[in-house]
């Protein structure tokens, strides 16, 4: 069975489930998975052994001053200069703690945060759907994937339902990708465009399906890069090599001038009246030697280790953890950095930070996913209930996502978002106003939807009213598209309608809006009596009423 080799995007599915030899429906028989357990090992991620104590310790004395220390204090040993001796011992003992207890708490983090990420994953085995540890899933499996969920591995969907899959942590992707399986994709296809596939470590944001797994562990795309990482050569840091390049020059240096000083008093000895040739090679050597310790920077590496040791505690306390000392000084020594952006450079958390209605523009405070801060007017503290066109433009952005803010304990900051982060954006904004999902939704039921597709470039939520009475249709999206389909503006409560001088504003509004690096959405409704027999595009999304603009931005971290 080839895992890696074969091109299970552009293979059909019936070839792809003969292939893996399992059942779309039943999937494999624990018996069967426990073999391809053994066969193919645990699925994760193959990492480098940790370095042992001995390891580490061994490690702080690859350094050509150090050696030159501990000559130093051999020497000054024969010599009898115990107190000598001592000191440089003791200086190079300290240095060697401070970096191997600096160094085993970080391998300490690192493992422990590996534990806490350790996934789980939801698969059908013998017919019967369960959850099982994500290292143990194996070629052949169908997977269960939902909004919030890890794709578990490499995997050929079998079944999409409004399937949105986040892969900026493997492409960089920023936007939620579309997945189809039935897809037809080509062989020479990137990653980025395999839509009948999804790929390890990336998030399920939107709608449900099923899918084969076909590549495990290292043999996943994320696997290969891994892989790459690993396989390259370490490198001394540019502080090291600085030291070593040290190192030579005193050692050389030192030699050549205690050479030049012992050549000049066994001279001045010989030729002086009583000189005696043992005793002026005695003294010439003594003071050589002496000179040659003085010479040493026993404090150079001490001094070196605390200040690493001082950069990386505050490394630390900026969220960013260290692995070896010399890297802080290395991450100073950087002239170009290439970095992907989303999720890296910034928090990959949409946050509305700007609101467009009826004229009004009010600033949205707060940070990521908390659901904590202020609307502003002009620079003054405002209030979204007092303007009903911002209040609605709040309830029709979160009706019609399908994000859920969620408050699960051990999460950082309280809370965690289930879904698009797009949508997250406004539904988090609409927190920040009391607007909470389930008091809305129980008031507003949703009874039909038109998903989105990149096609229309927006969705539809269809909800009863609270009294019973008729429907209302929000609907959310690009806004050149939305205000195409536009023919009233809400304005104090009231549908009036929209002038083509009223348009160009609002096209001026998304315009200036955008230019600020802003991703904007446009949020519109209608209202019905009773719904059409058939609900399409063409039946609930013309003759809207626009409702207004929300302005998003994903922060630097």
């Amino acid at each position: 069975m080839a895992t890696s080799t074969t091109s299970w995007h552009s293979s059909s599915l019936d070839n792809v489930l003969q292939v893996l030899g399992t059942d779309a429906d039943k999937g494999l028989h624990e018996v069967e998975a426990q073999k391809r357990l053994d066969q193919y090992g645990a699925n994760a991620l193959r990492e480098q052994p940790r370095p042992t104590f001995w390891q580490r310790l061994l490690a702080q004395f690859q350094s050509f001053v150090i050696y030159i220390l501990i000559f130093a204090a051999i020497l000054s040993a024969a010599l009898g200069d115990w107190a000598e001796a001592a000191a440089i011992a003791a200086i190079v003992a300290l240095n060697a703690i401070l970096g191997v207890v600096q160094e085993g708490r970080a391998e300490e983090a690192l493992a422990a945060l590996r534990k806490l990420s350790a996934p789980d994953a939801v698969v059908i085995r013998n017919g019967i759907q369960q959850t099982i540890p994500g290292s143990h899933v194996v070629p052949g499996d169908i997977v269960v994937l939902d909004a919030g969920n890890y794709v578990p591995a490499d995997v050929r969907l079998v079944e999409a339902i409004n399937l949105k899959v986040d892969e900026a942590s493997l492409t960089g992707e920023s936007v939620p990708v579309d997945k189809r399986d039935e897809a037809d994709v080509t062989s020479d296809a990137i990653i980025g465009d395999r839509k009948n596939m999804a790929y390890m470590s990336t998030t399920i944001t939107y709608g449900r399906g099923r899918a084969v797994v076909v590549s495990t562990g290292m043999q996943t795309e994320i696997g290969k890069i891994a892989d790459m990482i690993q396989s390259t050569e370490e490198e001394a840091t540019p502080l090291q090599q600085r030291l070593d390049q040290l190192g030579r020059v005193l050692s050389i240096g030192a030699l050549i001038i205690c050479l030049l000083v012992g050549v000049v008093i066994f001279g001045r000895e010989m030729f002086s009246d009583d000189g005696e040739f043992l005793q002026a090679l005695e003294d010439s050597l003594l003071t050589a030697v002496a000179l040659a310790i003085a010479a040493v920077p026993e404090g150079l590496p001490a001094i070196v280790t605390i200040n690493l040791a001082i950069g990386m505690r505050e490394m630390i306390r900026r969220n960013a953890l260290i692995r070896r000392l010399p890297a802080v000084e290395t991450l100073g020594s950087a002239s170009a950095i290439c970095s992907d952006k989303t999720g890296t450079l910034t928090q990959n958390e949409m946050t509305t930070v700007k609101l467009h209605a009826a004229g009004i523009t009010l600033d949205v405070t707060g940070h990521g996913y908390i659901p904590e801060g202020q609307f502003f007017k002009n620079g003054e503290t405002a209030d979204p209930d007092q303007f009903p066109a911002m209040h609605q433009l709040l309830l029709g952005g979160l009706l019609a996502s399908d994000a859920r803010l969620e408050n699960p304990e051990g999460t950082q900051n309280g809370h965690r978002m289930i879904g698009d982060p797009t949508e997250g954006a406004l539904v988090v904004a609409a927190a920040k106003a009391n607007l909470w999902r389930g008091e809305v939704e129980a008031r507003y039921p949703r009874v039909n939807e038109i998903p989105f597709d990149s096609t229309r470039k927006r969705m539809s939520t269809i909800h009863q009213n609270p009294d019973g009475q008729g429907y209302i249709a929000f609907i959310k999206g690009a806004p050149e598209i939305v205000l195409e389909f536009c023919d009233n503006v809400l304005v104090d409560g009231a549908e009036t309608p929209l002038t083509p001088e009223g348009k160009v504003e609002l096209k001026r509004t998304n315009s200036d809006m955008a230019d600020d690096a802003l991703r904007v959405l446009a949020v519109a409704q209608r209202h019905f009596d009773t719904l059409p027999d058939d609900i399409s595009p063409d039946t609930i999304e013309t003759g809207l009423t626009l409702v207004g603009l929300s302005a998003m931005i994903d922060p630097a971290r």
